[in-house]
This record gives C-alpha cells, structure tokens and sequence, in this order.
C-alpha cells in the first residue's frame, strides 16, 4: 500500500459529511479532485470502503474501520508537528470550542487577544445549538463549552464570563401592542428561560417557533411578534431603535454565559494556556466590550 496522508484526510472527511461535494467544500478542493483521490485510496484495499447507490454515498463497515485508522493516524501526525515546535519553545496545537448559537456573540472577545499573543495556535470553533454542544462535551470531542446553562448529568468546571440578561422586546411600531409570542426551538436555553418566565405569568395565546435567535430577531423586527431575546444578541437594534424592550415585572431574566470543561479531562498545554489566558484577561474584556450591558 502507498497512499498519501491526503488520501487519509479525504476518505476521513467522505465519512464524516457521507458527500463528496461536503467534503470538497469543507477541504477547499474541487469535486473532482476528490473523487480522483478517493478512488486511488479505495483502489489499494480489496475490501470496498464505499458504496454509491445512486447519488448517496454510504461508508461500509470495513469503510468505518479505516476512517478511525485515519483519524487516529492524522492525529497523531499532528501530535508531531505540535510537538516538534514546542521543543523550539513555541506554543502550538488546537483549541476546540464548541459554542450555543448565541454565544457567537460572546466568545470572539474572548478569542482575539489569545489568538494574536500565539500565532500558532489552531482554532476549531463550533456554533451550533445547544443539543449539540452538550453532545460534543459528554464525546470529550472539544476541549470547552460556551453555555449559559450548566447540563445536570455531567460533571463540569466552569469559569464565568459575562453576565447574559434577556429582555422582552417588540420593534418600534408594535412594542405597545398584544402580539403573539415567538420561540426558540425546544431545549434552547432562552426558550427555557423565556418558558421559565411566562409559566409564572400564565400567559397564553398565540405562538410561533423558529430555530435560531437570529430568526427571531428578524421576525421580532419584521413586526410578526415579541419574544425574549438576549440582549448580547441584540445591541445594534436596541442602540438605532429597530427594538425596543418591554418594561415586565420579573425581567431582565439573568444567567451566567460560562466557559466549561468535563472534571475528569486532561487539559492539553494549549487548552491550560487559554484558561489562564481567560481568567487573567476576563475583567479586562468585560470593561472593554460588554459595559453597554449594564445600561440596558
């Protein structure tokens, strides 16, 4: 056998998007190149990894067997590269974040400074909705979490990073009006909250669901209704007046966006340097990018 550690990275990737044009996006290379590479890899087993059947691709057992040899493989070659340049004293690996949707809002802050003191370090942020976040937590799949709401069945550490106040608001025209009530998909952290909030209020009515906080400030915006929104995600709009908040007894709700690690994992040297990094730079960054909050 003689294939190429590139050959790896591709059948790696075919079997983790189960698209040969997913995977050509994600490794910024044409189509094409990808199934050239992915047939001379499959062309030197005599086992098939792959199975076309029609337009779908589908990894075969013996298939999943060598992608865990090739993620393993290219892991440990990037184990030697890292490796290689701290013996020349400089810091180098990756850092994995997975972050909920809205913390996309929070977490660049506390990146920018880590990322221009060491310049090679390797980034892999995820932001994606909570579910998910948890999932790649429980795997050890990433080395933090960004949350607003600790999970109950995993232990964790957590350092704190910004207070997260959210408000009920309307746009400009209609913040005075009965509106129906918009939602986050279940198991969102703000429908909880804004769940959590309403159920003491015994409100009822209307409802509609969308599955990202930015869909709901566009509906919020476009007039469809109110909801409660985190005002992180919302300064630009409260600031030229597109949104406005809706004075209620009980609110803002406040909750804690954290940073959060398993208890048991093992904190690689550049993970260790990013949580000192943030618990050394975190009054700095609040004072510097978030006081607008406390006027809200």
């Amino acid at each position: 056998m003689n294939y190429t550690i590139n050959q790896l990275r591709i059948f790696l990737k075919v079997s983790q998007t189960k698209s040969l044009t997913k995977a050509a996006e994600e490794l910024y290379m044409t189509q094409p190149a990808v199934s050239i590479q992915l047939k001379n890899f499959q062309n030197q087993f005599g086992v098939p990894l792959t199975e076309l059947i029609g337009r779908r691709i589908f990894i075969t057992d013996f298939g999943m067997e060598v992608a865990n040899y090739a993620k393993n493989i290219l892991e440990k070659i990037d184990e030697l590269k890292f490796k290689t340049k701290e013996f020349e004293g400089i810091l180098t690996g990756n850092l994995k974040i997975s972050s909920a949707s809205t913390g996309k809002y929070v977490i660049p802050f506390f990146l920018s400074g880590f990322l221009e003191k060491f310049e090679n370090i390797d980034l892999k942020l995820d932001v994606t909705n909570k579910a998910r976040v948890i999932e790649s937590l429980k795997q050890n799949e990433v080395d933090f979490a960004i949350i607003s709401v600790i999970p109950e069945d995993i232990e964790v550490y957590e350092e704190k990073l910004i207070e997260n106040k959210l408000f009920l608001v309307g746009n400009k025209y209609n913040y005075k009006s009965k509106m129906p009530l918009i939602f986050r998909e279940e198991g969102s952290a703000t429908r909880m909250a804004m769940e959590g909030f309403l159920n003491t209020k015994k409100t009822s009515g209307k409802r509609i669901e969308l599955t990202s906080n930015e869909a709901v400030k566009q509906a919020v915006i476009a007039g469809i209704g109110h909801s409660i929104l985190p005002a992180i995600g919302i300064q630009n709009q409260l600031l030229d007046g597109s949104l406005k908040v809706i004075p209620k007894r009980g609110l803002p709700i406040k909750t804690q966006w954290r940073l959060v690690w398993l208890k048991n994992k093992n904190l690689s040297p550049v993970a260790e340097a990013y949580l000192n990094f943030v618990r050394e730079s975190k009054n700095e960054i609040q004072e510097k990018y978030f006081r607008w909050s406390d006027e809200v």
